[in-house]
């Protein structure tokens, strides 16, 4: 671990290999866990303002459970997170043709509907952001279903830091990532 400004990353997201293989994993992370996606305060601002733009590409549970128990929940810390149909899958998903796990929120945005992509905690995956009071805490989540995710990254030689980066920058900016960067190769 090291700091990086108001961070403290593990160096896993430098060192390891991740490149999401959506058609190995079908979009699981969307779809398993015990939770729904994390989201930010502002980001559930967001999702009262463009619901009705995305509520045209969702399903018809992912609508019903949203409409049951709102655009996003609390969990027992305190924490926003996105709802789930059934206690599994995101509420916002959507599936494919081949029964892949697609965003809904995201095919509203890239259909022009919207100028918000999705949660950044989506954006991020497989990093994961745990806020302290006076830093952040910047890992990566480990979890079984990205295995293929991992051997691709490897063929590839895509490290974690890599993958992620425009969400990176969108969360800590440009000069954060650049420090990260430079940091990387130092530590290679």
């Amino acid at each position: 671990m090291f700091q990086l400004k108001k961070t403290i990353v593990s160096e896993d997201i430098l060192k390891k290999d991740f490149v999401c293989n959506l058609s190995a994993c079908k979009g699981a992370c969307c779809v398993e866990g015990e939770a729904g996606a994390p989201v930010e305060k502002e980001e559930g601002e967001i999702l009262k303002e463009i619901y009705p733009k995305i509520k045209p590409y969702l399903r018809k549970d992912g609508i019903e459970s949203i409409e049951k128990q709102g655009l996003y929940t609390e969990n027992d810390f305190g924490e926003l997170e996105t709802p789930l149909v059934n206690g599994a899958e995101c509420a916002y998903v959507t599936f494919d043709d081949n029964n892949t796990a697609l965003c809904g929120i995201e095919a509203a945005y890239r259909a022009g509907e919207i100028d918000w992509k999705k949660p950044i905690s989506c954006e991020l995956y497989p990093v994961r952001i745990q806020k302290y009071s006076q830093f952040s805490a910047v890992n990566y989540h480990r979890w079984p279903i990205c295995d293929d995710a991992c051997s691709l990254g490897k063929e590839l030689q895509t490290p974690i830091y890599k993958f992620v980066k425009e969400a990176l920058i969108k969360k800590f900016g440009e000069d954060w990532y650049e420090e990260l960067a430079a940091t990387a190769k130092r530590l290679s």
